[in-house]
């Protein structure tokens, strides 16, 4: 048995103990346990590694802006042991042959832990696709996506996914009041995809909620945590929603889909996600180029970065004392892991020695020169965040003092 000591978030709270590791789970936790190999942190806090349930790591197809390889190691370097990737690729993965070829196209690159979402189309068998982790539909066109707009194709396909009792997550946007014009700021941008058009789709989802398990992506307004709440659908929130709008000067570097709303939005997600009514927290993570962002506003691409600075940023500010620590510990671990099945997101026994060392006193600042992602760039330059300074994945150590220690170990999830 290998031994992890240090100042655990251990049911609900922070206490001096020590975590027994046997064939990559939790075996014990104790004040004092013995074992072959003991990292003592002292007091320094050990908390669950971070579950991303929404990255865009662009493997296949658009692997110049981002790949399998850069995005985990861009993930671990934040403190995230496991995500979930989109369909949204070249080529889509909207069938059996699609996501096999992904599957095989990804094997044996990844630093974290990772799970496959299956895209669906209108031609979609989604029982084809059973091996996949989770299925997303898009109701709103973005990135290279493949759209689900009709209302008998997106009946069909909640019901089929309601039948393998895996988890649909959506972009919530309304295609029909989505408006196309010039835009050349992110002003424009929110004007041509109006919160109405989340509203309405949600709205939409709503009547389909008691036959499969709905998850919300990327909530961009107050009003859609209203319709939300206590509607037996999960949802997640971004940080840039959250710590950017759209009276920033961003340009288009600040450019998403949903896009970045007004100050008071930002500040109502954020005053909603600090006292623990946004479940969970998932960065969308959805690099581009820098050649990319930086044509014409109206031609660069839509996604902003976040999959390395996210849980940082979040663990900065409940330093700060923006939020009280097990608010984050829910919404970036155990609810993710929870919701999409994963043996991970807390520390306790029988779940996954999957552990974050992060010391309190090391704030720094965010500086895309030093970030790990292949885009080279970051809307959060200056922010303050708490990098890790050790991560177990599965009880193995993979990062210690800001470096990576092992080869690539990362591997597919189950359900738990």
């Amino acid at each position: 048995m290998d031994v992890v000591e240090g100042k655990l978030f251990y049911q609900g709270r922070l206490q001096k103990a020590c975590v027994g590791i046997e064939d990559g789970r939790i075996v014990s936790v104790r004040k004092v346990l013995d074992g072959d190999e003991h990292h003592d942190f002292g007091d320094r806090l050990v908390l669950p590694g971070a579950v991303d349930p929404h990255v865009h790591f662009r493997d296949p197809g658009s692997t110049h802006k981002e790949d399998f390889s850069s995005g985990s190691l861009s993930a671990l370097h934040g403190g995230v042991t496991c995500v979930l990737d989109m369909p949204n690729t070249v080529p889509p993965v909207i069938d059996a042959p699609s996501l096999q070829e992904k599957r095989e196209a990804v094997a044996g690159r990844s630093w974290v832990d990772y799970g496959l979402f299956g895209g669906i189309s209108p031609r979609t068998d989604v029982a084809s696709m059973a091996s996949c982790h989770a299925y997303k539909v898009f109701m709103g066109s973005s990135t290279q996506s493949v759209l689900l707009s009709e209302e008998r194709d997106l009946a069909r396909a909640l019901e089929a996914v309601g039948r393998t009792g895996k988890v649909v997550s959506v972009h919530a946007e309304e295609e029909g009041m989505l408006q196309r014009m010039d835009e050349r700021s992110l002003r424009d941008h929110e004007a041509c995809r109006p919160r109405e058009a989340e509203l309405r789709a949600v709205e939409r989802l709503m009547q389909y909620r008691s036959q499969a398990r709905i998850n919300v992506c990327h909530v961009s307004c107050p009003e859609s945590l209203s319709l939300l709440k206590g509607s037996g659908m999960s949802f997640e929130v971004t940080p840039h929603h959250m710590l950017l709008d759209s009276s920033m000067d961003l340009g288009a570097w600040g450019k998403v889909n949903p896009p970045l709303r007004r100050r008071a939005d930002r500040e109502a997600l954020f005053a909603a996600f600090c006292s623990g009514d946004i479940p969970m927290l998932a960065t969308d993570h959805a690099p581009h180029a820098h050649e990319e962002k930086e044509r014409g506003f109206g031609e660069a691409p839509s996604g902003i970065p976040g999959v390395e600075t996210g849980y940082a940023m979040m663990l900065a500010l409940v330093k700060r004392g923006f939020m009280p620590l097990e608010v984050l510990m829910r919404a970036a671990c155990s609810v993710p892991a929870r919701t999409f099945g994963l043996n991970k997101g807390e520390i306790a026994e029988g779940r996954d020695a999957d552990l974050v060392v992060v010391d309190p006193r090391q704030l720094t600042r965010i500086s895309a020169r030093r970030l790990h992602g292949k885009c080279g760039w970051t809307p959060y330059e200056g922010r303050e965040a708490l990098f890790p300074q050790a991560v177990f994945l599965r009880g193995r150590l993979v990062l210690r003092d800001g470096a990576s220690v092992t080869e690539r170990s990362g591997r597919e999830v189950e359900h738990a």
